[in-house]
């Protein structure tokens, strides 16, 4: 009985407490007295010097007009380059210009002439400049009318104003008119405020294709950076295993090849142990010694791609015919990054192609080096079955290079890329 009488009393909804401190927040940051409409307040009072010469320009004589145009369409750059100081400054945004800060002035004046800066200078700032001047007229307005009663007791005695039986009523009606306009031209300064903002932006930003130009070049130099860091680090690890664990590996087989000559009066079980590390270091050292090379050959940095393909083609199990058409040295990373793909494309050819012969060549066609394999194998050769080509293709489009494969059922299988000489 006791849980049927709670069960049917009402519920009371619940009271929108969130909403009162939401609503309190918003009137306090739009107080006259906030940071946020100071803040709006100097956006808006210092883009009406810049917009200012605009509007005149549209306001000339007819006779006056054509010349005073063409001035400040001359002008435009140096009005944008105003403009986005004024948001970098007032607003901490920073819009990018669409040329770098050392281009010559012919070069500013082409950028200039476009239709969203046209639209900009011509329609827009002359409108954010009446409304600037409008919210500075409207906080003037406000601030005398709340003066109102000081205004009148710094009048004489006689003035009318003072001696009317009814200008205390209109006085306070004044002051209350000046205390709502004190209230309301905040909320009116952060709307123009926003609108301004929204439109320098939209019409003196870079446009959705330059955005995805400049991410697409962002994108490209990080990829280089990454390239090159990776390959940086191979070079360190190559020179630390080679200074470091390599030298002492060789220094543990000299040692045990010499207590394996020299110690003559040791047991059989003693000298069987002594053989047995004595050719493990060697076998340790031989396989280091691959390890090193696979991760940066000392010969591609000292001597260059020419020689460091002859390598390959010296240890490589299947006869390879080696055509090298190099004026010079290229990118360093390009080098790296053919050096690497050649190797595995030599492998692939001895593991899988079951060929005879493979002819390997390159040369430079222009900005481009042009890399040809191609062997006499059983062809068939697919991305998709894991067949090591897919590695290719990836480790080519590391530098921004492409990688095609041909290889008909019964051979024979070309392997072209082209790869950029500089990075």
């Amino acid at each position: 009985m006791f849980q049927s009488k709670i069960q049917s009393r009402p519920v009371r909804a619940a009271r929108p407490t969130a909403a009162r401190p939401a609503v309190l927040r918003a009137a306090l940051e739009r107080a006259p007295w906030s940071t946020s409409t100071r803040r709006d307040s100097l956006f808006l009072a210092a883009g009406l010097p810049l917009g200012l010469p605009c509007l005149v320009a549209l306001c000339l004589p007819s006779k006056s007009l054509l010349p005073g145009l063409l001035l400040l369409v001359a002008l435009f750059d140096l009005m944008t380059t105003a403009q986005r100081s004024r948001v970098r400054g007032l607003r901490g945004l920073e819009i990018p210009g669409r040329l770098p800060p050392d281009a010559g002035w012919l070069s500013r004046l082409r950028a200039g002439l476009t239709w969203r800066q046209a639209a900009h200078h011509l329609v827009t700032a002359p409108i954010q400049t009446c409304c600037a001047a409008l919210v500075l007229a409207l906080w003037g307005s406000a601030i005398v009318l709340l003066g109102f009663f000081g205004w009148v007791w710094l009048l004489p005695m006689d003035n009318p104003l003072r001696s009317g039986p009814g200008w205390t009523i209109d006085g306070a009606v004044i002051t209350g008119g000046g205390l709502l306009l004190l209230f309301l031209t905040p909320w009116l300064t952060a709307l123009l405020a926003a609108l301004d903002l929204w439109t320098v932006r939209a019409l003196l930003g870079p446009n959705r294709a330059e955005v995805l130009e400049r991410r697409v070049e962002h994108l490209a130099q990080s990829r280089v950076d990454v390239v090159d860091a990776a390959d940086a680090e191979r070079r360190r690890i190559e020179r630390d295993l080679h200074d470091g664990a390599q030298q002492r590996l060789v220094s543990l087989a000299m040692n045990l090849g010499l207590a394996r000559r020299t110690l003559k009066d040791v047991p059989p079980e003693a000298m069987e142990v002594i053989v047995a590390a004595h050719e493990e270091a060697q076998a340790a050292i031989k396989e280091l010694h691959d390890l090193v090379r696979g991760l940066h050959p000392a010969v591609l940095e000292d001597r260059g791609l020419d020689a460091a393909l002859s390598g390959i083609a010296a240890r490589s199990p299947v006869p390879v015919h080696l055509a090298v058409d190099l004026p010079g040295r290229i990118a360093p990373t390009v080098e790296a990054v053919a050096y690497f793909t050649v190797s595995e494309a030599l492998a692939n050819a001895a593991k899988h192609a079951k060929a005879s012969r493979v002819d390997l060549a390159l040369r430079r066609v222009d900005d481009r080096l042009l890399i040809t394999v191609t062997d006499d194998g059983i062809g068939g050769a697919d991305a998709t079955r894991g067949t090591g080509l897919t590695g290719l293709r990836k480790r080519a489009a590391s530098v921004d290079g492409s990688l095609a494969i041909t290889s008909p059922r019964g051979g024979p299988t070309t392997i072209t890329m082209e790869l950029p000489c500089e990075l």
